[in-house]
Formats: structure tokens, sequence, C-alpha cells
């Protein structure tokens, strides 16, 4: 009785063995793939910083080309060429060149955030001691409407019922109280809107008014802070300096 019992069970065995084997052909292709795969999409960063003085970085952003010194760039981080999900950087003004380095990390501010490329840098502490520099960031249009379809759509319903001239063919135009936009005025060119616009704090008392100016190309959205008082000595000057800049970044 024993003996028949031992005897049955063995074919048992081997029909387990047998069913082990095309599984384990079958699971290891897909585990080598996951690994190929993993090893393919994994970040990788330079082993060492990039030098400051070197040639412009290929780089994109929504799937657009720039060409970005790396001097501008304030994230250590963001400093390597390929896709990012967003870029900020700093140029000075009027010369549109990077700022000159100093021994001091512009990025600091940026990179103690988060330490990601999403982190946001402060309007305000960018305006407080920076009349200077002009600050851009480039990131994905995504859902939102393009600039110009914010300025004919959204931003009138916004907007107090008159406009008050401006400079050099200017008009400023303020946001009305209790709006997403309190404290605001939008500045454009009073017979020509879409040729030129701006949405601007205004000053509040030691704190200087700041700009915001957005420009789409491709899926990418662009966005440039300054400080409002350009606008009222120059405009036509920081419009043609916002177009060679934009040329520069993408030839």
């Amino acid at each position: 009785m024993t003996a028949q019992a031992t005897f049955s069970h063995k074919p048992r065995r081997k029909a387990g063995s047998f069913l082990l084997l095309p599984f384990a052909l079958f699971i290891l292709p897909l585990f080598a793939a996951g690994c190929f795969v993993a090893y393919v999409l994994w970040p990788t960063w330079p082993s060492a910083p990039i030098a400051l003085d070197v040639p412009p970085l290929p780089v994109t952003v929504a799937g657009v080309l720039f060409e970005v010194p790396p001097a501008a760039i304030r994230a250590t981080l963001q400093r390597h060429p390929g896709p990012h999900e967003r870029i900020d950087l700093a140029f000075l003004w009027p010369s549109l060149q990077p700022p000159q380095p100093d021994g001091k990390n512009h990025g600091a501010a940026l990179d103690s955030m988060d330490g990601n490329n999403s982190a946001a840098p402060s309007p305000k502490a960018e305006a407080a001691g920076a009349s200077g520099r002009l600050f851009v960031t480039i990131n994905a249009l995504g859902s939102l409407l393009p600039p110009s379809e914010r300025l004919r759509s959204i931003y009138p319903r916004y907007v107090e019922a008159q406009a008050r001239a401006g400079a050099d063919g200017l008009a400023i135009l303020p946001f009305r109280a209790g709006t997403p936009y309190e404290g605001e005025d939008l500045i454009y060119l009073a017979d020509n809107p879409d040729r030129f616009y701006a949405r601007c704090t205004r000053t509040l008392g030691v704190v200087p008014g700041t700009c915001i100016h957005e420009r789409v190309l491709g899926a990418a959205d662009i966005t440039l802070r300054f400080p409002r008082d350009w606008l009222e000595k120059d405009w036509r000057s920081v419009a043609g300096g916002f177009d060679r800049l934009m040329a520069q970044l993408h030839p």
C-alpha cells in the first residue's frame, strides 16, 4: 500500500515541474524587457556641473526647441540639455546677455523650495533689487487659453469701463476691485492691443510695480517679467527687446 502511494505520487511532482518550465520561459523575457525599458527611461543627469561659459544648450519644452545659455538658467538642476517641463531664465537688460558669474548661486531661491523644476519664483522677490534684469519662464501652455484669447475673452470681464492714456500711445485699463486681478492694470497699445500688451501690478509703498508679458511658440508658453517703469520710459524698446530675445532663444 505504501509502495503504491509512493509510486502514484511521483508523476504528480514531475507534472508540476513541467508546468513551471513554460511559466518561467514566459516571465523571464517580460522581466528582461521591463529592466531594459526602466534603464532607458530612467532620468540621467550630467556627472559634473555644466560650465556657465559653454555654448547655448539645446533644450526642449512642450516639444519646442530652444537654445539657452547655461549662465542664464537660474536653477542648477535645470542646467542640462534635453527635455524640460519648465525652465527659468534671467537676462541683463537691455543687453539680453546672461548674468555674469559672481560666485553666488542665482538659482538658490528656486532650488531651495522643493528641489525640482516646478518651483515658481516670486515676482516680488524678482523685482526687488533687480530693475536691470528680465526674468523669463518657459513651460507648456497645456490647458490654459493662449494670451491673445485671454486678452479678448477673459480680461474684458474684469476691467473698468474706461481706460486712461499712457505714455507714447499706450492705454492703461484698471482691473476692478474684487476680481482675480485686483490691484493690477492692463497696459496695451491703444490702437492695436494685439501688437503689445502686459498685465502689471501697481507700485505699493516701496514695492515697485511689475509686469507680465506672454508669448506663445508652438505649445510653449513664454512668460516675461520686468519692472513696470520700463514701459513708462520706452515701451517700444521693451517690445523690440522681447522680439530679439525670442530670436535669440529660438533661432
